[in-house]
């Protein structure tokens, strides 16, 4: 897949450019009303929810706000907190801290990306986006995705594929 530039960059683009890794970018007009970034995301770019990844931080220590690791799943589906804890090799996992999370990741919620992070977290890909030639995850800020193709997606973060989502 080629590199489409764009006019503005961003940390997780800079980090695919780094790493050689094509993509394509879309832009689209976020809603400050929209019920669901994701939702909004699939319905933008007109393609099917469930090749629509969400970024979600979760925590796997004592508090909401340490120990943190990424889970990439449809926007069509919940995360699987009992089945992303066993793929990372714990029992206590918990959605992260908003605010932790923003700090941890350097984005803002809506806009998550697990593509050039302030700070390198585990990552869990959900393995159904293997059965898509490429796929749509967030691109550093609202209203801008990144279609890559899955494969590329585990190398760039170094992320292992298990099965974490639910519904």
């Amino acid at each position: 897949m080629g590199k489409k530039k764009h006019a503005a960059s961003t940390p997780a683009t800079a980090a695919l450019d780094a790493a050689g890794i094509g993509y394509v970018a879309h832009s689209y007009t976020h809603s400050d009303s929209a019920e669901s970034y994701g939702g909004e995301a699939a319905e933008q770019l007109g393609v099917p929810g469930a090749r629509v990844f969400k970024t979600l931080m979760v925590a796997t220590g004592a508090t909401a706000a340490q120990d943190l690791a990424v889970a990439v799943v449809p926007v069509d589906s919940m995360l699987d907190l009992k089945a992303i804890g066993a793929a990372l090799g714990t029992k206590k996992v918990q959605m992260a801290d908003k605010a932790a999370a923003q700090r941890r990741s350097g984005y803002v919620l809506g806009g998550i990306s697990p593509f050039g992070q302030r700070q390198h977290s585990s990552t869990v890909i959900d393995d159904s986006a293997l059965q898509f030639e490429t796929v749509f995850i967030s691109g550093g800020r609202r209203g801008f995705s990144l279609e890559i193709a899955p494969q590329d997606a585990a190398k760039a973060t170094g992320a292992i594929w298990a099965s974490i989502a639910a519904g």
